[in-house]
């Protein structure tokens, strides 16, 4: 039976099938932003489903054809006032990449469309990750002022280093789909959503045929060297929440708001 929970703007839905395959979707009106609350309900979310004994695999997908999540909350970016403001902003990603670290089933990903800034972070916190040829990923925090910190060892994790910095320095441009699976961020990539709905079932039934003992095992071996992330992403979280007060991002701030 499908569940919702529903924020002020956006809700996070949690369908199961009675072969333990439960799908997690996420949804904003705003492209598929995520504003604080709704990245707290998907990270709760997340963390509820692993711990369900009936839960073998869970599929993280967003609603909507053209974005699969455009990051952050631009409304709420503009609104911090202090440094204690922006720690809980940018915490707010860190919750669900821990989110999705710690919980013990593997997470699969599938994204339509395209990863924005956090959104990317989404995708690399995932186990296995689907795309289509549409999924084009960017980083572009640095164009506001900040840079990728909270998401960055997410990303680091899946592409190295070197993908990693040229990422988050040509924070202006889009790379392609067929970039991101070169890079090890997409395991695979299609061409339409229905061949992408189609190869994430598939491989979610094929996993659901495995010892959930091992798949658990496995996902420890997978994230090994991880274990300090709960302090990590914070100390990077203040670093954003220091920058974002500054002189440089309010200007840049409020010239992306007056195009």
């Amino acid at each position: 039976m499908p569940t919702t929970n529903t924020t002020a703007a956006g809700r996070v839905t949690v369908s199961s099938s009675a072969d333990g395959v439960a799908t997690i979707s996420f949804f904003h009106p705003s492209h598929n932003s995520l504003p604080g609350a709704l990245l707290t309900e998907l990270a709760q979310t997340i963390t509820a489903v692993g711990q369900d004994e009936s839960t073998k695999v869970i599929i993280l997908r967003s609603e909507g054809e053209k974005t699969f999540c455009a990051g952050a909350s631009f409304d709420e970016l503009v609104a911090i006032e202090n440094e204690a403001q922006g720690l809980t902003f940018f915490s707010g990603f860190a919750q669900v990449i821990n989110a999705c670290r710690t919980c013990p089933k593997i997470i699969l990903g599938r994204v339509q469309g395209k990863a924005i800034g956090g959104g990317v972070g989404v995708a690399a916190s995932t186990d296995y990750c689907f795309a289509t040829t549409q999924a084009s990923v960017k980083l572009s925090e640095l164009v506001v002022g900040i840079g990728p910190f909270v998401v960055g060892p997410a990303v680091e994790r899946k592409i190295g280093v070197s993908a990693y910095a040229q990422l988050a320095l040509d924070a202006g441009e889009f790379q392609t789909a067929q970039w991101a699976q070169q890079k090890g961020l997409y395991h695979e990539v299609v061409e339409s959503e229905a061949a992408l709905d189609a190869a994430v079932e598939a491989f979610a039934a094929k996993l659901t045929a495995y010892n959930p003992e091992a798949l658990t095992d496995l996902k420890r071996v997978i994230w090994a060297g991880t274990e300090h992330w709960d302090t990590l992403l914070v100390e990077r979280a203040a670093i954003s929440g220091r920058l974002v007060l500054s002189d440089f991002t309010r200007q840049a701030i409020q010239r992306f708001k007056a195009r």
